[in-house]
């Protein structure tokens, strides 16, 4: 776990929830409960609020029109519901620890898959979100006396239910320690396993709140026909040393015009700072 003394990170050895502790050694943990339901309701019709004002923004890994209509993005410069379940304690209380008291916010994306399986016939492929951070060959454990450090987490605040028919998030338990991507030839297979353990879907109430580690492997599994849909606050939070990433360098940037004119390559671009859109631009 994770510190910071004036100007540096030390280890963290203070009290910490048992949510913390299992989110740092699986890299997944699922809060039941985290919120009642006037508060997801309140969040919700916020939300709502914000797709039928705002357009959808395409974006990269939403090309299409009909994909970026399924997400919103920057969702605490446009909700002050949003803004402020963020900085809720239920969930800063399990992330600071891992990621110190002066995380921030990275991406704060709203997601609406519909019902329809057709949109996702066969979910989404197994990948980690950033990293690995710390990438090893295979077969190099991590040394079991040294803490494994997490750079961002994922949070979802769920909206609605999240059953095995609307295609939930799965994770495989420990994999964020394994220093590697996912392997490519079976980005979706449904029987991938890491270290013997294999997927394990996140089934969720409204209120409840998952926390994933960036670098776990995880996917959408593939939804179903007789499922509602999924509807839920994604929140990425980051060491405060990761750049913020809520909107693309292209709009937000720390460059001058004239430096944009001598940067003739796409070398000079990525060195002052404008790179393309990832994961996270969003």
């Amino acid at each position: 776990m994770l510190h910071r003394v004036d100007s540096r990170y030390t280890i963290y050895e203070g009290p910490a929830p048992a949510a913390t502790t299992t989110l740092e050694r699986e890299g997944f943990v699922l809060l039941p409960g985290a919120f009642d339901s006037s508060v997801i309701q309140s969040l919700r019709d916020d939300i709502d609020d914000v797709f039928d004002r705002y357009p959808p923004d395409v974006r990269a890994g939403s090309e299409t029109l009909s994909r970026a209509s399924m997400f919103r993005y920057e969702m605490f410069n446009r909700s002050a519901a949003s803004q402020a379940i963020a900085g809720d304690r239920a969930i800063l209380d399990v992330i600071e620890p891992l990621i110190s008291d002066e995380c921030h916010l990275i991406a704060c994306t709203a997601w609406r898959n519909p019902a329809d399986p057709a949109h996702a016939p066969r979910g989404q492929e197994w990948h980690t979100d950033g990293g690995p951070h710390i990438p090893r060959k295979p077969g190099v454990p991590w040394p079991s006396e040294i803490p494994y450090p997490v750079f961002a987490i994922a949070v979802h605040v769920f909206l609605e239910d999240c059953t095995e028919l609307d295609g939930p998030t799965a994770v495989i338990p420990g994999s964020h320690m394994s220093g590697l991507a996912p392997p490519k030839a079976r980005e979706f297979d449904l029987t991938l396993e890491y270290a013997g353990r294999g997927p394990l879907p996140i089934l969720a109430r409204a209120g409840d709140v998952s926390f994933f580690v960036s670098d776990v492997w995880h996917r959408r599994m593939p939804p179903q026909a007789g499922g509602t849909g999924r509807y839920f606050l994604q929140l990425n939070y980051a060491r405060r040393d990761l750049a913020q990433r809520v909107r693309p360098t292209s709009v937000v940037n720390h460059t001058t015009h004239e430096a944009r004119e001598r940067a003739a390559t796409e070398r000079g671009r990525l060195l002052i700072g404008l790179h393309p859109e990832r994961f996270y631009d969003g």
